[in-house]
């Protein structure tokens, strides 16, 4: 429990931050439902950055949220929780679950249907680390933004726009 607690001090306070929790997940929905969350998340990010967060990135954060809630979901019991957290350089998208073990990438098969989402999110992101939590585990994948976003937005002058 300390190293989760160290590892979340460790990282730089978000400007942004938004969590969701998807109590009978297994009940449907709750994958749009993060998708859409995750899209209303990132559109309120020029309100910190320099900027919007392009359409591109905004596709690959929902397609990392749709896997890794997909995974809580089908492979664990009870709720699970979507965090997201904005830095001036990248989103860290966190789920967490009440199952301890960590999910396993499995080897390139073409010919296997589904189960590639580990691979899909190891592909898109920066990193994804798995950290044990208080009930369960917090699995946390880091997507860049673009360079242009370097710092928050400059609010001396008041709101522009």
């Amino acid at each position: 429990m300390t190293d989760a607690i160290t590892a979340e001090r460790a990282a730089p306070e978000p400007l942004l931050s938004a969590g969701v929790v998807y109590g009978d997940a297994s009940r449907g929905g709750a994958i749009a439902a993060a998708r859409a969350f995750t899209a209303e998340f990132l559109a309120a990010a020029p309100a910190v950055l320099r900027g919007p967060v392009g359409d591109e990135r905004v596709e690959l954060a929902q397609l990392v949220v749709s896997e890794l809630v997909t995974n809580a979901i089908r492979h664990t019991d009870g709720p699970c929780r979507l965090l997201l957290e904005l830095g001036s350089d990248a989103l860290e998208i966190s789920v967490f679950d009440q199952e301890a073990a960590a999910p396993v990438p499995r080897g390139h098969d073409p010919r296997r249907i589904g189960q590639h989402g580990v691979e899909i999110v190891v592909a898109i992101c920066e990193s994804l680390t798995v950290e044990p939590a208080p009930e369960g585990k917090r699995v946390r994948a880091r997507l860049s933004l673009p360079t242009g976003r370097t710092g928050p937005a400059d609010t001396r002058n008041g709101p522009t726009g």
